[in-house]
């Protein structure tokens, strides 16, 4: 408001001023003007005009829009620096995430061929324990029926001991001690070579 207050003022002065000169030319009846032919005191009135208003501007408009487009300047140079970074800041994340994606990708064939690995390894293992198992067992039902053989030819020998000292003491009708035949008769069966065992 304070810089529009001496700019009203001398534009009102200078309109004061070309008043009468107006007034003045308007009473003489000039011939009629020509675009050609020049008039000194339109020139000079133009001049001033021109030059007070070149005055007026250049203290209190030509500062301020100078400012202004200076200030437009910097806003559009810093919002295009501010797009040149966000462009290479969000360049640089695509590049982090496309790098992410395959480590990604390479950890989850890394991982998949593991899990494979240890599955082969978990099967291999319960194929060998299976067939531990399986001998083993084979190997302990084979003692059991070896045991189970041996316990039977004993008892069969037994068997046979008790038939052929009854049987002998009948034929000799007399009754030995048990323990003397016994002793014979187990005697004479370790002398008869056993065979190589039942046949199946």
């Amino acid at each position: 408001m304070r810089r529009s207050a001496p700019l009203i003022t001398l534009l009102a002065a200078i309109l004061v001023a070309a008043g009468p000169l107006a007034a003045q030319d308007a009473t003489e009846a000039p011939p009629p003007p020509s675009l050609l032919t020049p008039n000194g005191g339109l020139i000079v009135w133009t001049l001033v005009i021109f030059l007070v208003l070149f005055f007026i501007l250049a203290k209190f408009a030509f500062g301020p829009i100078t400012e202004q487009v200076r200030q437009r300047e910097q806003a559009l140079a810093d919002a295009l620096e501010s797009a040149k970074r966000d462009r290479e800041e969000a360049a640089k994340l695509l590049e982090e995430q496309r790098a992410l994606l395959v480590s990604s990708r390479d950890e989850g064939q890394k991982l998949i061929a593991d899990a494979r690995g240890v599955s082969e390894q978990m099967r291999q293992d319960i194929v060998t324990q299976a067939h531990a198992q399986q001998t083993d067992i084979l190997n302990r039902t084979r003692e059991e029926i070896r045991n189970e053989r041996d316990k039977a030819i004993a008892e069969l020998r037994r068997e046979a001991i008790d038939l052929a000292i009854l049987g002998a003491s009948r034929v000799i009708e007399k009754n030995l001690d048990d323990a003397t035949n016994r002793e014979l008769v187990e005697r004479f069966l370790a002398s008869v070579t056993p065979s190589d065992g039942p046949r199946r």
